[in-house]
């Protein structure tokens, strides 16, 4: 698999461009209401777009879904039914923030352990609440990458104080469910630098393991 990070927004929101290289179809992650910037970057990598993908419902990572849906006429799955909240109250998150941000509802919502798929990659589902409730992350096996969305960051993790926030349930899904896919993985996060699981174990102040709860 191959990736493509187009940061928008005034927030700087890692928006994902995500493809296949034998068939050079592929996925947006997180579209952000910066549209021209990421159709930009889709026609500079010649990738033909399948669907729009969402790791939850704040508007710097859903406020673009609903219009670049129309624009590409793909479907969008993610997040989990349990941003619905979320997204059906997007037109206040654009107010608050500023943002463009329109509501949408997808086609399909997202389950732990489900796939998504464009082309001829498979990426696994993982459910991770913490910062939303309905936050999913999406990893790639073969290629040990992660798009973590909000959960993770470079020494950092998704902040906890929004609506239905829960600190505990966040570093027991990145302790539980992340870590055990290798300290080789390699991760995206929604806003800032890659990283490595590697890296975040040995440093990050929230969930290295020298940290007790």
């Amino acid at each position: 698999m191959r990736y493509r990070i187009i940061p928008v927004t005034p927030f700087r929101q890692n928006c994902s461009l995500l493809w296949c290289p034998d068939t050079m179809r592929g996925a947006i992650s997180d579209p952000g209401p910066e549209l021209d910037k990421i159709e930009a970057a889709i026609g500079e990598e010649a990738v033909t777009v399948e669907k729009i993908l969402i790791t939850h419902g704040h508007a710097d990572h859903a406020g673009g879904a609903a219009e670049l849906s129309e624009r590409l006429g793909v479907p969008i799955e993610g997040p989990h039914l349990a941003d619905d909240f979320l997204i059906q109250a997007m037109g206040k998150q654009a107010q608050r923030t500023g943002l463009d941000a329109r509501t949408f509802a997808p086609a399909r919502w997202l389950e732990e352990g489900e796939t998504v798929t464009f082309g001829n990659v498979t990426m696994d589902v993982i459910h991770c609440p913490g910062h939303t409730p309905g936050h999913v992350v999406f990893h790639h096996g073969p290629s040990k990458l992660l798009v973590a969305g909000d959960v993770l960051f470079r020494g950092s993790i998704g902040r906890c104080d929004g609506p239905q926030g829960d600190h505990m349930a966040l570093v027991n899904a990145i302790r539980g469910k992340l870590w055990p896919l290798g300290n080789d993985t390699e991760f995206i996060p929604g806003h800032g630098d890659m990283s490595t699981f590697a890296w975040e174990r040995a440093s990050n102040a929230f969930v290295c393991d020298f940290v007790e709860y």
